[in-house]
């Protein structure tokens, strides 16, 4: 991103000074031990002062006039651990801070809201963001300067030079933070589009053409490092290789699906996708472990399995859902956030990755007269070695190679891995895990949610259907209030944070899924009743994209819309999704035009950058080709959904009951004498059919 806002007249990052303190030794303690966020408790006993962000400690700096410390981070965040031992850990640095401060941390998964305005702030200063996120605001809280990661001596320089100039020449800061309040405010603008909507196929074909320029045809993935997994830039990308017989690209996905597989980013032992690879090859993973990133692969893996039926696709979701069930999941059916990137080691210190690797020694000891074939299978050797004689577990060669080449059966390798994951996952449980973020976001739960759902569409597991019944109920019995609305947190019985878009829009898509694999209809008018929400508390009249937050929340810099997709799909591109969805559902007109106006307003934007809007592809098909209703009505239409799922359509929706029902998809079709499919695309039925594969002949149309 460009640089708008060059801060010319602040000189930042300048000679470091050396500071003779030593860590901080004492136990402190701030206003921090109150909160509930593991990521805040982290920093409970620091000696900084820091402050929860909340209306008591905004008042307080207009009050104090003081200016606003404001640092984000996440409890898996290697490098918000490593400045906060390098500094916030320091009696030095907290006495400055303290001085001059009002200091404030966020958990930007507790407060996207609040991560996202300032996040917004420092990528027009600087260029970039990340976290930890650190930023300095006037006392009104509107940004001043900020960056991500500061050594020690550069931060207390930073800190000092500020503040001076805050007290000495305080109008430069007031009018740069006008100017930068003007920049954040433009950023997430959505004009509204009067131009008639045409969503057609060329229009896609043009931008993958585009993207393609990017791929990394050898290792899969973007031609780059560090490599994101991305799941919903594939998952488009296979349904439109799939729909449209486009071969080249189809491989293209699955070469990086199974890179991703075989790489190091996937958890060979304990199952479980980390967050990005820091290198070209999947490799070494940045360990950490987010609940979002696994349930969006289970649902891509889910997909891939049923087009191609490979048996390594199907083993990721198994394992990753067996981690998720073993490691991430409470007792009432709720989901835990992530795993951190950092563990002891066996000498007591803090170490990313610790968890994770072994020695070639060590695997020696273990594996005995199977270490030879396991290093071959997991290369322990120049390809797989990492750092610090440590080795992180990847695969280069499929099954078939390693039987072939060491002379053994299908039958005896199997049973070789498998005993080999049951060997070393007892030997890593003995040490030090990672710390566990155990609070509980309903949009990270709902993602979850779908991939079991997804799962148990695919692979019949009645466990996963539970879970996510389970799940689902946790968040209607916990999250969603008398009023219709959403709670975004929950951790020790408490939910307090009003929910965001990215809730309504992830357990809506959630519920909607879930309706269609077990039709019971409490998801689908819960569904409903949760859009109707956002259309009376989120709404932007002006451009009939939503807001991110709701106008029942206290204001900040910016009142922002989401829509350009990243590691989660924007919270307005599934919303329209699943405001397309339901507007055929219930006939509603206003949701079908909502979601087209939406799509439409995102249109002039897709082919500039089209990976950050994949998610709006993916509804633009809806559009460009054929999408189906499906009603399926008789006393078998559970058995013919679940024959139908069996084959990979996903311009689909599917309706369903076994009586006479009243929703206009299922609306005087009920026969007691027969279970009837009914086939429609724009209101246009086929006649019925009883069989589930002449049904599958009209969708194949």
């Amino acid at each position: 991103m460009k640089h708008l806002f060059p801060l010319a007249f602040i000189i930042l990052i300048i000679g470091c000074k050396g500071q003779n303190s030593e860590s901080m030794k004492h136990p402190y303690t701030n206003a921090l031990v109150n909160e509930t966020s593991p990521y805040l408790l982290q920093h409970a006993h620091n000696p900084v002062d820091w402050n929860a962000w909340n209306e008591t400690t905004l008042e307080k700096a207009k009050t104090e006039n003081k200016l606003i410390l404001i640092s984000v981070g996440y409890a898996a965040c290697h490098w918000c651990h490593v400045m906060e031992h390098e500094s916030f850990e320091d009696s030095i640095v907290a006495q400055v801070m303290n001085k001059s401060f009002i200091n404030i941390k966020v958990d930007r998964e507790e407060r996207p809201d609040v991560d996202q305005v300032y996040m917004n702030a420092v990528q027009l200063m600087t260029g970039s963001g990340g976290w930890p996120l650190n930023v300095i605001a006037l006392p009104d809280g509107r940004p001043v300067w900020g960056g991500t990661y500061f050594k020690k001596e550069q931060w207390m320089d930073a800190l000092e030079q500020i503040s001076k100039l805050y007290a000495d020449n305080p109008e430069k800061l007031q009018d740069y933070a006008d100017k930068l309040e003007e920049g954040i405010k433009s950023l997430d603008v959505v004009q509204l589009n009067t131009d008639e909507p045409v969503f057609d196929k060329p229009f896609i074909q043009n931008a993958i053409k585009s993207w393609s320029k990017q791929f990394d045809k050898n290792q899969g993935g973007m031609n780059k490092a560090p490599k994101f997994m991305m799941p919903n830039n594939y998952h488009f990308l296979l349904r439109y290789a799939y729909q449209n017989n486009d071969t080249e690209l189809l491989d293209f996905v699955n070469l990086t699906l199974k890179k991703m597989a075989y790489g190091g980013v996937f958890d060979q032992i304990g199952g479980g996708f980390s967050r990005y690879s820091v290198d070209a090859k999947w490799h070494i993973p940045h360990f950490e472990k987010m609940l979002y990133d696994n349930g969006q692969l289970v649902s891509l893996y889910t997909d891939a399995y049923l087009i191609t039926k490979n048996e390594i696709y199907k083993d990721i979701v198994i394992e990753t859902l067996k981690y998720i069930k073993q490691e991430m999941t409470t007792s009432n059916g709720a989901f835990y956030s992530s795993l951190d990137a950092d563990s002891d080691t066996s000498e007591g210190e803090l170490e990313e990755g610790a968890f994770y690797v072994w020695t070639k020694n060590e695997l020696n000891t273990l594996l005995k007269e199977d270490f030879e074939l396991f290093s071959d299978y997991y290369n322990i050797n120049n390809y797989g070695f990492w750092e610090h004689d440590n080795y992180v577990l990847i695969r280069k060669d499929d099954d078939d190679s390693i039987i072939k080449k060491h002379n053994l059966t299908k039958t005896i390798l199997v049973e070789k891995k498998e005993a080999w994951k049951v060997l070393l996952l007892k030997e890593r449980n003995q040490r030090a895990k990672p710390r566990l973020d155990d609070k509980t976001l309903t949009s990270w739960n709902a993602i979850m949610l779908k991939g079991y759902t997804d799962a148990y569409r695919v692979f019949g597991n009645d466990d996963y259907l539970a879970i996510a019944e389970k799940n689902a109920n946790f968040i209607v019995n916990n999250q969603l209030r008398e009023d219709g609305g959403l709670y975004h947190n929950y951790k020790n019985g408490k939910s307090s944070i009003n929910g965001y878009l990215e809730d309504y829009a992830a357990t809506i898509d959630a519920f909607i899924t879930l309706y269609e694999n077990t039709l019971d209809e409490k998801w689908l008018t819960t569904a409903k009743g949760l859009a109707n929400y956002t259309f009376d508390h989120f709404f932007d009249s002006a451009s009939n994209m939503f807001f991110f937050t709701s106008n029942e929340d206290a204001s900040l810099v910016s009142r922002s819309i989401e829509y350009r997709d990243n590691v989660i799909p924007a919270s307005n591109s599934i919303m329209a999704k699943n405001l397309f969805k339901l507007s055929h559902y219930f006939d509603n007109e206003h949701f079908s035009a909502t979601a087209m106006t939406m799509l439409n307003n995102i249109k002039p934007e897709m082919q500039e950058y089209p990976s950050g809007y994949s998610n709006w592809f993916d509804l633009m098909l809806n559009y460009a080709q054929p999408y189906y209703e499906v009603a399926i009505v008789g006393a078998n239409v559970k058995q013919k959904i679940d024959e139908l799922n069996k084959t990979y359509i996903p311009n689909k929706l599917i309706a369903g009951s076994t009586s006479e029902n009243n929703m206009p998809l299922l609306e005087n079709r009920y026969n007691p004498n027969n279970t009837l499919i009914y086939v429609c695309v724009n209101k246009a039925c086929k006649l019925p059919v009883s069989k589930v594969k002449d049904a599958i002949k009209f969708l194949k149309q």
